[in-house]
């Protein structure tokens, strides 16, 4: 009898292992689409949106299919690399990996060393979500593919240059929801576009000539981290003591009350404080100059930096060697407990007050950014319950939220803990700085931005900087401080004029003008009579022809700090 042909084995090295490992990865985005397709919904959008990931898919495949180890297997470590950067920020920030997020990542590269250490597993999960990518294109192929290497890499690259010219007419939106290896590889391309067509800006200098100054002292501008202005007393009387609401022998307060901020992130606020950058023109303002230390310096000013949050001589918000060559003192406290170093700042900040040296001093504060749970001695609980402090003990800033409980009650213990950490880094510092002494001062207060707590009850674990912000992200203290005989305006006039209707917009020129400056084009001072300035920019990367997106602020509307949040006082 004749024998039934038995069907052949079919080896490990027929099984086709990459396009299964590409599978692999597409899948680990599921949610990402899921989530893009239901936005999208039954409208002409979905079909253009399937079009657009199909093709996306394809360019990947045909440079899997690349013949040459040496042409496929740098192109599959480019690709790892771009995938598992962006899992990476999406993971830890928890939102979509935007043009905008691109632009402030590389912003933050300096400090890529502490992210490691802070997210070290958060990155290392992003990256081993994106090992299938990189072992699916490097790995050679099953059999040798029927078209030539060139075209293994034109029709991706066409495909690439086609979905990053999507993204340029779309003002950089529209990449969610697609493999997450090309992305931030068309923001690359987006953003060197940018670079190559942008006209040459020459660094500009003090062209205004200064008088007489109108202060007598030392000119201060203090900018907090993270405070909501509605958190502390000195605007409503939920909030925690911030050694402003009362009088303090040796200095006058005057409270602007609630204002707005220029951005709902640190960086585009601090950058525009010092750089002068008004609403219409802030982009070239904060590239050219000149900035607060050039009229400083030019008006016979020292000019003294304290930075609370970095270490090391490192940089932030923006500033570089070029800025940082005006600076005559660089002061960080990388010798002092995070939980201690506003008080450190406020005791360095008096004495520099009192020394006979007349000064502009720009301050950066710890404040109440995120880890709050860690950032006040736990001898200084007033507000119970808080959540755990884990092991954010010493971490200045992070955008983690471990072991954060964004349910009713992780909100109200979250609320708590923030309300210890202002009591401790606001009330504390001014306690400090005013035991201190001010001299003959003038202390310009307000934070970076605000933040939202989360009191009404919506998805989501940000507090700021988010994609689509609340207004309480860009609400802000303003606060002016004057010491005995530190002359200047009428300051309480300007503070009963102008309460909860100034902006950051009104710093720069104020500054100015107390260094003996006219405040030149640079807008309305602190003691004009102001209109229209509360709303700040939630689009302040505005680029590729997108227009800021400003969003008002109504202090009476803004969310009040929820008595039934503690249970001790």
């Amino acid at each position: 009898m004749p024998r039934t042909a038995l069907p052949p084995v079919r080896r490990p090295s027929d099984w086709p292992i990459k396009e299964m490992l590409l599978l692999v990865y597409l899948a680990l985005g599921g949610d990402a689409i899921v989530e893009r397709v239901q936005s999208l919904g039954v409208s002409a959008a979905l079909p253009a949106y399937v079009a657009l990931f199909g093709a996306l898919v394809l360019a990947l495949w045909l440079v899997s299919r690349i013949h040459s180890d040496r042409i496929r297997w740098p192109i599959a470590l480019l690709l790892f690399v771009s995938a598992g950067f962006m899992a990476a920020n999406e993971r830890i920030t928890g939102q979509h990996f935007t043009y905008e997020s691109f632009l402030n990542m590389l912003d933050a590269a300096g400090f890529f060393g502490d992210a490691l250490a802070q997210h070290g597993g958060q990155i290392g999960l992003a990256a081993l979500s994106a090992l299938p990518l990189w072992l699916g294109v490097g790995l050679r192929p099953r059999t040798r593919p029927q078209f030539g290497w060139k075209a293994g890499i034109a029709i991706p690259l066409a495909i690439l240059i086609g979905f990053t010219a999507m993204l340029f007419m779309r003002g950089g939106d529209g990449a969610r929801g697609v493999p997450g290896a090309w992305p931030p590889i068309a923001y690359a391309l987006l953003l060197g576009s940018e670079r190559a067509t942008r006209p040459s800006v020459e660094p500009r200098g003090v062209e205004l000539t200064p008088g007489r100054p109108s202060a007598s002292g030392d000119i201060v501008l203090l900018i907090d981290e993270s405070i909501a202005p509605t958190y502390l007393d000195v605007n409503d009387p939920a909030g925690v003591r911030s050694g402003l609401a009362q009088p303090r022998s040796g200095v006058a307060i005057h409270n602007f009350g609630i204002g707005a901020a220029v951005t709902h992130c640190s960086l585009g606020s601090n950058l525009t404080l010092r750089h002068g950058g008004t609403r219409e023109d802030y982009h070239l303002r904060n590239t050219a100059g000149p900035t607060i230390w050039q009229y400083a310096k030019a008006a016979g000013y020292r000019t003294v930096y304290l930075d609370a949050q970095r270490t090391g001589g490192a940089f932030q918000n923006g500033m570089d060697a070029s800025e940082a060559k005006d600076i005559d003192r660089f002061v960080q406290f990388g010798d002092v407990d995070v939980i201690d170093r506003d008080h450190a700042v406020a005791a360095r900040l008096s004495e520099l007050l009192r020394d006979n040296v007349r000064d502009v001093i720009v301050v950066n504060k710890i404040g109440a950014h995120f880890p709050v749970q860690a950032k006040y001695p736990e001898s200084a609980t007033r507000y119970a319950p808080v959540p755990s402090r884990g092991g954010f003990a010493g971490i200045v800033d992070t955008a983690s939220r471990e072991g954060f409980d964004d349910s009713g009650k992780g909100w109200r213990r979250y609320r708590n803990a923030y309300r210890n950490t202002v009591e401790w880094n606001v009330g504390g510092f001014f306690d400090r700085l005013f035991a201190g002494g001010v001299g003959n001062a003038t202390i310009l207060y307000t934070a970076d931005h605000g933040q939202d707590l989360n009191e009404v009850g919506r998805p989501g674990a940000s507090t700021h900087c988010s994609g689509s912000p609340t207004p309480a992200e860009g609400a802000v203290p303003i606060v002016v401080l004057a010491g005995e005989g530190a002359g200047g305006p009428d300051w309480g006039g300007a503070a009963s004029a102008n309460a909860n209707r100034a902006s950051h917009y009104q710093f720069f020129p104020t500054l100015l003008g107390l260094m003996g400056y006219p405040a030149g084009d640079y807008g309305a001072t602190l003691t004009m009579p102001l209109d229209d300035e509360m709303r700040f920019n939630t689009r302040f990367n505005a680029r590729l022809g997108r227009l800021p997106q400003w969003l008002a602020i109504y202090p009476d509307e803004l969310p009040r700090p929820p008595a039934t949040d503690s249970e001790t006082r």
